[in-house]
């Protein structure tokens, strides 16, 4: 098969490897129709994260079963199937807390930009569809692989009730998503905070009523202004660095609740806007197979529409542009079609 491996900064290939293989009985084998290109990865491909060798990339994913073990019991060859980015058993006490992100017998991917890939504890982690879906349901689909459901993950933490107000502080794919899911969760006013206008168009599609460009005190302010000088209810942190920590923190109420998925690349946590304002903080990777019944029952009857997010469609074997488009901010989100 053909797969993608990251070598170094900016260096992204497209070469051949072997065909995964059955190995645990719980395992199976997914032939992707889609996959894409994540923020996360660019992490490495900017030089962030470190590569140490060559390494397969890719966490998210849609595809056909191909091949399943001989435990698997809830999905079947031919069937269309969607997961999580990480796998789970959905059976261990961790997973039965609702915290699959963190299960005991839990894996990762060995790239899922490829042509094939094995999914680990295929019962616990792949959910199929009722039926092959159209080509326009495909990118929605491929959103709940990851960024739906962190975006949801992060309304979820921040506490986003009905009549609430929230601000999301990154508008990436992921914060985007979590735009739609305050909507979603009935939040009355969602401040996006955007310097783009593309993204900007996106986030009010999915229900921003208003839209901060500013940063740092000057976003606080237009937060402020915006809230009745006091600050949101719920505010969703979805990029991970120092600035975007602190801005998140500082557009809370006092006693407000800010959800965390941003990967974190921090140096230092600011307490003082946390203590003394009894701000709270919650947030980690999404428990994706949490969400994902829900989710996919509302992309299937077009109740919400995440795959607006991709506003670039390239070949698989275009990776390595795709890369480059989403590095230079051309892109959104590149989905690749094998």
């Amino acid at each position: 098969m053909l797969s993608t491996i990251i070598y170094g900064p900016g260096d992204v290939r497209f070469e051949e490897r072997p065909d995964p293989e059955i190995v645990e009985p719980t395992d199976a084998i997914v032939r992707t129709v889609a996959t894409c290109v994540c923020g996360s990865d660019l992490w490495r491909y900017r030089g962030i994260n470190e590569v140490p060798q060559p390494t397969p990339i890719g966490h998210e994913y849609v595809g056909v079963v191909a091949e399943v073990g001989s435990a698997v019991t809830s999905v079947r060859p031919g069937q269309f199937v969607v997961g999580g980015f990480l796998t789970s058993d959905n059976t261990c006490p961790v997973c039965r807390a609702g915290a699959h992100a963190n299960c005991q017998n839990g894996t990762g991917y060995d790239g899922c930009q490829a042509e094939l890939i094995r999914v680990q504890n295929a019962d616990g982690t792949l959910l199929a569809t009722p039926e092959r879906p159209a080509d326009d349901l495909v990118p929605g689909l491929l959103a709940l692989s990851d960024v739906m459901c962190t975006g949801w993950h992060a309304a979820v933490c921040a506490d986003v009730r009905p009549g609430g107000t929230v601000v999301v502080v990154g508008d990436g794919a992921v914060g985007l998503c979590g735009v739609l899911a305050a909507r979603e969760l009935g939040a009355e006013r969602i401040i996006a905070m955007s310097r783009h206008a593309d993204r900007q168009a996106v986030a009010r599609r999915f229900g921003a009523t208003d839209v901060v460009a500013e940063r740092g005190d000057a976003g606080v302010e237009a937060v402020k202004e915006l809230t009745g000088g006091v600050g949101a209810d719920s505010v969703l942190e979805c990029v991970g660095t120092d600035e975007s920590v602190a801005q998140a923190l500082r557009s809370a109420r006092p006693g407000g609740m800010v959800g965390w998925v941003g990967v974190p690349h921090i140096t230092d946590l600011p307490q003082e806007h946390m203590f003394w304002k009894n701000v709270g903080l919650r947030g980690g990777p999404a428990p994706a197979r949490a969400y994902l019944p829900d989710l996919l029952e509302r992309v299937w009857e077009h109740r919400i529409e995440p795959g607006e997010v991709f506003d670039l469609t390239l070949p698989l074997e275009k990776v390595a542009e795709a890369y480059a488009a989403m590095d230079e901010r051309r892109a959104i989100k590149a989905l690749l079609r094998p």
